[in-house]
């Protein structure tokens, strides 16, 4: 609700239809300054009467909690058109206490309350003179929608400076600013800023910022409607008692990131919203046995990997709300610890789905990130193929889904998110586009792409020379900070991304040499400056996970290629798949990567030679059959016989970080290019069935051509549609753990020991430590490690007398002699693992293992709780 002062009625005063300027002043407790800049700006506009023959000041009172308003009206009683703004003109002591809502709600009431044909915004301290008004008023004259006064700009004279660490802030906010909201504006901040009085009230009209974040959301409208606005140097000097806060620039960043979500969301066209539902949907569907019982639930194809990655989302918000080291933890492998960064832990989502960890538990966490994590994708890579190939919005479906959804991508989100979580990938690409696109910016004409060797900006001026390159940097700093935060996804997704992207340039480019001359130079640019950013953030993280205590060389794989079969058979959770015949076919059903089926290969060859003219097809295709290539491993079974051929991955097994993946994932590396070949083609057709001869029929030969290329597609992708995993109850964890007696023999400082130890074969003792809320540390677990002199990495702890002796003992059901050596090893390891107390919870063979414990201490255990609990006592071991 809005509140004026009456104005006095006087001869003179201007009307709606009279007023040329209107000056808006938020304040917020400005009852010592206000007095001062209401008189100086009002002596000002009344000593020109030629430029400001009709004006009005509006203050707007944004819930001051002193005299503010007082000081307002006095300054009316002087000069009627001053008028107040949003405060109650008579406040009685039961009215409720004013609430200030911000710079932006306090700036929206004003313009909105305003009549002049241009308007002012201006700060209550003045710290821009008003007399630089009239360089604002220039700029308008020339044509320009607004004029905003810039501290950055050259000519501008700063008489008095900011605190260094406020003026850093600053700097490095209007960079960011720069980047992903109003390009081309050095600085959007400065509280002085002149616009047309209807674009004005229009685009504050639909403002929805209340914070100092407002004049980022206006500039930004104002650079959509394509409104010219003139960035003018001005003199500025800091005024003490600034109401701008160290946390408000964090509050900008959010407030800037909100505004691109709701301008993105504004572009999303209703049938976009159905296809990212469609994709949601699925997810659910896929997820469903998951979804029906939170945290009760696991996937029987995960192994061990559930009880994993629902620790490493656990383990993520203790330490974030516990402000520990997010990079390592002592709560398994105590007391040696584990290298969260040498892990898969997923920080880039862990850390900010910690409050939905700590108030719902890890099993939420992890049905989120599968199931939003599919769908993400699915989307990312739908919005790539409307963006860069495909007009027909079911073409972009039917790829961003296949993409997403295709086996190797199902197989993996039984127990791998860091494969199946890729809605990074299109959004790195498509960075690497736009600087390979610059070259038209640098070197005059067009690409292949069909953009323009100019760009205008938001005031109509040609982009050239210096403008380019500040254009490269912002692409190379935003990619650097895509690779950032892929890192904190899954590296190795990112290393076999990279592979995938060397091979589709080599493909374009034995299509199109020349255009090697034309974008090395900026793509060089722009990846020199990510490479930058990204080593600067990465450098501690990275440090800590190479360096850093528990960290390793390298993991070390047995030759795990695919079998050439395993290319044309179905995926055991495929619609036509065998699970005993993909079984088979793959190191186990989390690693079943290829799987695509014998349609699908048939019609993608197909498909390539018939579009093999383009260039990006050429590309792709590169993509697709060498990466399916590289997934056959070193050696290559030629089937139905013994003998084997040389595979290329020999050429890449002993370099740095590859000696470390599983060869076979590199299928996973063709998936994205069949999506877009699927997709160009389905677009194809459907742009050709649209094609309507001089009669406006279309031809009969197109919508034959439509429907049998659908046809193939839909024979092809239905016999793999995925199908959703199955699941079972989790083991019940028993009541010693759940209902924490486990407290009672547990000494702080102290480690509970499962018998046998977890290791990646079991570990549902991390499922109990996780029930516990990570009360109390585990010796051993399921994570990677190093081993031996050479830091070699290795699933689980290495292993010592003990746990490999119990391990030997829950395999066989065998009990074997105890003597002096088994106890004093025994003794050790317990001091080593700093013991509180012996766990035997029932399983197969556990009468064996309770034997073979109880020996070792020298004493019976006790059943407490549903397990058998032997007290650790002193660091001797004693039972």
């Amino acid at each position: 609700m809005l509140h004026s002062s009456s104005l006095p009625a006087a001869t003179g005063l201007p009307t709606a239809d009279t007023v040329d300027l209107t000056v808006v002043v938020p304040a917020y407790n400005e009852e010592h300054r206000l007095p001062r800049t209401l008189d100086a700006i009002c002596r000002y506009l009344r000593s020109s009467p030629g430029r400001h023959a009709g004006w009005e000041l509006i203050v707007v009172d944004d819930g001051s909690t002193d005299a503010t308003a007082a000081a307002v009206r006095e300054a009316a009683l002087a000069e009627p058109r001053i008028r107040l703004v949003g405060a109650p003109p008579d406040p009685g002591p039961a009215a409720s206490p004013a609430r200030n809502h911000g710079k932006g709600h306090a700036v929206r009431l004003g313009v909105l309350a305003s009549r002049g044909g241009r308007v002012l915004v201006t700060d209550a301290d003045l710290a821009t003179p008003i007399e630089e008004l009239a360089l604002l008023h220039d700029q308008l004259d020339a044509g320009y929608a607004a004029a905003i006064g810039s501290r950055a700009q050259a000519g501008a004279r700063v008489e008095v400076c900011q605190h260094p660490l406020r003026k850093l802030l600053g700097r490095v906010g209007n960079r960011v600013i720069r980047a992903v909201a109003v390009p081309g504006v050095r600085d959007t901040q400065c509280g002085f800023k002149l616009f047309d009085g209807d674009q004005a009230r229009a685009a504050f009209g639909r403002s929805r910022v209340d914070g100092w974040g407002i004049d980022i959301e206006i500039l930004r409208m104002f650079h959509e409607a394509k409104w010219p606005v003139a960035e003018v140097p001005v003199c500025w000097a800091h005024q003490p008692g600034s109401k701008v806060r160290a946390l408000d620039y964090a509050g900008v960043l959010l407030e800037l990131v909100r505004l691109r979500a709701r301008g993105a969301l504004r572009r999303v066209r209703p049938a976009d919203r159905v296809v990212v539902l469609g994709y949601l949907l699925v997810s659910v569907w896929l997820f469903k046995g998951l979804w029906a019982d939170l945290g009760g639930s696991y996937l029987t194809d995960s192994g061990q990997d559930q009880n994993q990655w629902e620790w490493f989302f656990a383990v993520t918000a203790h330490q974030v709300f516990g402000l520990h080291d997010p990079f390592f933890t002592t709560l398994q492998n105590h007391p040696l610890g584990v290298n969260l960064m040498a892990n898969t832990a997923m920080l880039g989502l862990s850390v900010p789905l910690a409050p939905v960890t700590a108030l719902f538990g890890p099993g939420v966490t992890w049905t989120l990130v599968l199931t939003g994590g599919l769908a993400a994708t699915a989307a990312t890579w739908y919005w790539l193929l409307l963006k860069r190939c495909v007009r027909s919005r079911r073409a972009a479906a039917l790829g961003g889904a296949l993409c997403a959804f295709a086996p190797p991508m199902i197989s993996h989100a039984n127990a791998h998110p860091n494969f199946a979580v890729l809605f990074m990938m299109p959004l790195i690409t498509d960075r690497l586009l736009r600087l390979c696109e610059a070259r038209g910016r640098d070197g005059g004409g067009r690409d292949g792409g069909g953009q323009d060797g100019g760009r205008q900006d938001g005031g109509g001026h040609d982009e050239s020379g210096g403008a380019t390159r500040r254009r490269t940097v912002r692409d190379g700093v935003i990619l650097g900070l895509l690779l950032t935060y892929q890192i904190f996804l899954g590296e190795e997704a990112l290393l076999l991304a990279a592979v995938g992207l060397l091979l589709f340039a080599v493909g374009y480019v034995a299509a199109r040499p020349a255009v090697v001359r034309t974008v090395w130079r900026t793509l060089a640019r722009g990846l020199a400056v990510a490479a930058g950013v990204s080593l600067l953030l990465l450098a501690y993280p990275l440090g800590r996970q190479f360096f850093g205590a528990q960290s390793y060389r390298s993991v070390l794989h047995g030759p795990s290629g695919n079998s050439p079969r395993a290319l044309l058979e179905f995926a055991g959770r495929s619609l036509a798949g065998d699970p005993a015949t993909a079984d088979a076919l793959a190191l186990n059903r989390t690693e079943q990567n290829a799987f695509f089926g014998w349609p699908l290969a048939a019609l993608t060859v197909v498909l390539v030679v018939w579009l093999w003219r383009e260039p990006r097809v050429r590309g792709l295709a590169a993509v697709a059959f060498g990466a399916v290539l590289l997934s056959l491993g070193r050696t290559i079974p030629v089937p139905g016989t013994d003998v084997t051929l040389p595979g290329p991955w020999r050429l890449l097994h002993d370099l740095p970080l590859f000696e470390s993946v599983i060869e076979s994932r590199m299928a996973m590396v063709a998936v994205p290019a069949l999506g877009i070949l699927l997709a160009l083609a389905c677009d194809r057709w459907d742009a050709q069935a649209r094609r309507a001869d001089s009669t406006g029929r279309v031809a009969t030969e197109d919508r034959v051509l439509r429907a049998v290329g659908w046809a193939a597609v839909t024979a092809a992708v239905l016999p793999i549609v995925p199908t959703p995993p199955t699941t079972a109850d989790r083991t019940p964890v028993p009541s010693f753990i759940a209902e924490g007696t486990w407290r009672a023999s547990v000494p702080a400082g102290r480690t509970l020991v499962p018998v046998p130890l977890p290791d990646p074969g079991s570990a549902e003792a991390l499922h109990w430590q996780t029930t516990a809320g990570l009360g109390f540390p585990l010796p051993g677990g399921y994570f990677n490690g190093p081993y031996g002199p050479e830091r070699t990495g290795i699933y689980g702890p290495v292993p010592r007398a003990t746990s490999a002796l119990l391990k030997d003992v829950s395999r066989t059901g065998r009990v074997p002699d105890i003597g002096p050596a088994q106890r004093r090893a025994a003794r050790e390891d317990l001091r080593f693992w700093r013991a509180g107390a012996v766990v035997l919870a029932p399983q197969p063979g556990d009468q064996a293992l309770r034997l073979t414990v109880q020996r070792l201490m020298g004493a019976p255990g006790r059943w407490i709780g549903g397990v058998w609990v032997w007290q650790v006592h002193g660091d001797t071991g004693g039972g």
